[in-house]
């Protein structure tokens, strides 16, 4: 039933709806209490629904043991997935905007936070072996730069505001994640005299 659901909420996101778990259940023809059961909030479902779509990317892993290579083939494995899930990744942006509003402007409701992103873990894991040349901190600081070409915002941005095609987005982002590499890398050479 689980599985079942799922399909539907993400039928509905394919046609711009980001629906309620009441929603879904219509939808899915299913009691509500049904729906409930499995998604107990409109967070919990949008939750899954990602984490459904994603699961080969937070599954991925490399046999490299060179950062910049681990990091391309992360970005060129993702980008795919990103766009072939497109409308769910923008649902749950959508309704992560929604409740950041909302807490803003101090009108917190029932409903959880969704909490999205796992990036942080995929891209530690992507510069792993960055470990033994950089710091915590170093590592961390190229982390959080790679997430600034890692992730649905990225492909949005691309994809909406510059009009790019899948090859083209992949090809932006696969260039700057290696300049981001290869900056944090000659910063731990000693400089020539």
């Amino acid at each position: 039933m689980r599985k079942t659901l799922l399909d539907a909420a993400q039928q509905l996101m394919a046609q711009g709806i980001t629906p309620s778990v009441a929603e879904l259940a219509e939808h899915a023809r299913v009691s509500r209490a049904t729906a409930y059961r499995y998604f107990p909030s409109q967070s919990a479902l949008i939750a899954a629904v990602v984490d459904e779509s994603l699961g080969p990317i937070l599954a991925w892993d490399s046999t490299s043991s060179d950062a910049a290579t681990r990091v391309d083939e992360l970005l060129r494995f993702a980008f795919p997935r990103l766009e072939a899930h497109e409308a769910s990744l923008r649902a749950a942006i959508m309704v992560s905007l929604q409740q950041h509003a909302e807490a803003s402007a101090g009108k917190t409701g029932n409903e959880p936070r969704l909490v999205r992103g796992h990036r942080v873990d995929i891209l530690k894991r992507a510069i792993a072996p960055l470990a033994a040349d950089l710091t915590p901190a170093q590592q961390d600081r190229v982390a959080q730069a790679l997430s600034l070409v890692y992730g649905s915002e990225v492909f949005l941005v691309l994809k909406d505001i510059w009009e790019l095609e899948l090859p083209e987005i992949t090809d932006v982002v696969r260039w700057t994640a290696q300049a981001i590499i290869a900056q944090a890398v000659s910063e731990t050479r000693p400089a020539k005299k």
